[in-house]
Order: structure tokens, then sequence, then C-alpha cells
């Protein structure tokens, strides 16, 4: 089996695996319990919050941890238009459906979002951020990592654009980012940014939430204290102890995978590249290492997926969120791409597991695969 899918989900590593069965074991207790159960429970967080703070450089209270990348968008998007009725907010017109199905919702509340157009390579430039700008806009919100083109958004520039306007809230998805392409809340002026354990070799159910000043945000939620309140709930302690183990195990080698990603990412590159009638969507440049998108027009996306599948090689269409719909891809069409690409896009997608054998592998399944399709086509 050849996993090329790793933008949608990552195998568990088996150290996270192991440490999150002795924690849901051994310290199974509720951390707002006063008990000593508890207590073990409140410590394991305290040392995971204080992992995460330490790799992001900031405080521990100004993470909240939630159930995944989603929900940590949800908080940030809309717990920010809570506060604020008759806001207005900026995104992309090529965001992950977590961010823009928040839009769509608050947009039908009667909401004011503007969609800034992305260009062909399915980037927006900060003066585009800017022109779209309003008295009352509250919150700009953009992926860092477009999670099917691969395209590295220009969030230093765009933060730093909107230092001039205090009252605008800057939130950042770095999801697809996470150990794969570099990212500083400091420089980059981040108010808000969300993370998810499970596209790092993680376990899914768990993610994370840096929140500036919590006091910005409305909860979304009402219930228990936990979390200052704006995720409350029982946490998930093994998870999130977890999230931590599998951050420590990536930053350990980091840039050096950073850098093997990138190799693998243009070896096969250059091995699709001359096939006939092939497209390559992700950028030649300001591209995250890990994932290459590809269309062959004339070939519905989802036949080559099952063909590569019928290998034992697995890619997907688009973001595993929106797949099972049918259409094309939204991001793509975002990206000014005509409709003939956007419906036979492939995502190829790797991880700090991949090999360069199961790349090659896949290079050549595709230049056999590829041409025979074209040819029942063509019939």
């Amino acid at each position: 089996m050849i996993y090329l899918d790793n933008s949608a989900t990552t195998r568990p590593h088996p150290d996270v695996l192991a440490l999150y069965t002795k924690m849901a074991a051994d310290y199974f207790g509720n951390a707002s319990s006063l008990h000593t159960l508890g207590m073990e429970a409140e410590q394991v967080l305290d040392h995971a919050r204080k992992r995460f703070a330490a790799y992001l450089n900031c405080m521990p209270n100004q993470l909240i941890f939630t159930s995944g990348g989603t929900e940590a968008n949800a908080v940030a998007i809309q717990g920010t238009a809570k506060k604020h009725a008759n806001g207005h907010l900026i995104t992309t017109t090529v965001e992950h459906a977590s961010i823009y199905e928040n839009a769509r919702a608050l947009e039908a509340q009667g909401f004011e979002v503007t969609y800034v157009q992305a260009d062909e390579d399915g980037r927006v430039t900060s003066k585009a951020i800017e022109s779209a700008i309003r008295p009352n806009t509250v919150l700009v919100t953009l992926g860092h990592v477009q999670g099917e083109l691969g395209t590295v958004q220009p969030i230093a520039e765009i933060g730093a654009l909107l230092q001039r306007y205090p009252q605008i809230k800057f939130h950042v998805d770095a999801v697809q980012s996470l150990a794969k392409v570099p990212f500083s809340l400091k420089e980059a002026n981040i108010d808000m940014l969300s993370l998810s354990a499970h596209k790092i070799h993680g376990l899914k159910g768990t993610g994370l939430l840096f929140v500036n000043n919590p006091a910005t945000l409305e909860s979304l939620l009402y219930g228990g204290g936990q979390e200052q309140r704006l995720r409350p709930g029982t946490e998930n302690t093994a998870g999130i102890a977890a999230f931590a183990k599998a951050l420590g195990l990536m930053e350990s080698q980091e840039q050096e995978q950073q850098q093997r990603l990138l190799a693998l990412n243009d070896m096969l590159r250059a091995k699709l590249e001359p096939i006939e009638g092939l497209i390559v969507n992700t950028p030649t440049s300001g591209y995250a290492p890990h994932i290459l998108n590809v269309s062959i027009p004339g070939i519905k996306a989802e036949v080559l997926v099952q063909a590569l599948g019928q290998r034992q090689i697995y890619v997907s269409t688009q973001s595993a969120c929106s797949t099972k719909t049918g259409k094309p891809s939204r991001v793509l069409l975002g990206a000014m791409k005509p409709r003939t690409v956007a419906e036979s896009a492939i995502r190829i997608s790797f991880s700090f597991a991949t090999t360069s054998e199961e790349v090659e592998a896949c290079g050549e399944a595709l230049k056999q695969i590829i041409p025979e399709l074209q040819e029942v086509v063509g019939k």
C-alpha cells in the first residue's frame, strides 16, 4: 500500500498511539475534578499546553484545546462575529470548507462578507486584502497553506498591513502548515491561529486555537468553565497529550524533513510534467513541500483516483471535507481555473513517513494509467 493522501489525514505515529493508550488508561480522571485523579489529568493538560506555548512562542493561557481544526476555525470566526453584530469579514475564494462555510453561514445571518479573488496560483495579495477593508471590518480569516493547491499565502505581509487597522483581528488556519511550512505568530502579527493533531501523525478529534486575547471572543457553547469558557466540556486529556507528543516528534526533524519533502515534490513534478495533457496546478514558487495538485482535462478525477486505488496507491480529488460533493473543486474554480481543470484535479500529498520509492511508484503508475484512460476517453 502507498498512502499519498496525507493532507486529508496522516497515519498515527506508533509512539503517539502508545502514549495515548497509556494516558487513557492511567490518567482517565476528569481534569476539573478536585481529587487526585482529576489533578493528575489537569497536570497532563498543563504540561501539553506549556509544550505548545513553547513551540508557538506564546503564553499557555492563550491556547484553547478543541476537537480539531474545524472547531478551532468556527470558534475564531463565529466567536468574533458574535461580538460584532454589524461587522464585516474578509476571506478569500480559495478557503477550506471550515472557513468558507462559516462565512456563508454568517452571510445568511446578515453579516457582511467579502471573498477576495485569488489569482491562478490560488494566492491573494495584501493589496487585495486592503482594498476590501471597510469601516466595519472586524476579521480577516484565511489559510496559511491552501490545502488542495499547496499555495502559501503571504501572511506576514497581510499581518503587517493589518497593524494599521487595530480594530481588525487576523485569523490564520495553519492546519496544513504545522511542521511543514514555517510561521511565526509574532512576525505575522497573528491574533488567532488554528491547528489540528491528525495532520502531523497525531490522533483525530484534537485541535488547538491560539487566541492572543481570549476576551475578544464569544463562546459558541454553554456549559462548564473549561478552556476559559470558550470550549466548555470535559477535555480530551489523552488526545491532547498525544497531540503534544506528535508535535515533539515532528519538531525534532522539522527542518530536515521539510527539505526532504521538497525534494520528493520536485521529483514527482519532474516525472509527471512530460505526460501529454497533464497540467500541474500547484505553483512553481511559494508552495508547501508536501502537496502536488495536477489535472488531466477529459479524465474525471474520481476515475483516476479509483484507477490508482486498484494499484493500492491512495490519493484524493480535493479536500476530504468536500470530496463527496461530486462537484468540481470549488477551490480550483476560486483560483480561476477552467472547469475542465477543476473537475479533473487530483491531490497527491506526502508526510514525514513518505519514501522516495513510494513517490517513484506513484509517478510510474500515473505514466501508465493516464495514456490508457486518455485512449478510452478518445474512443
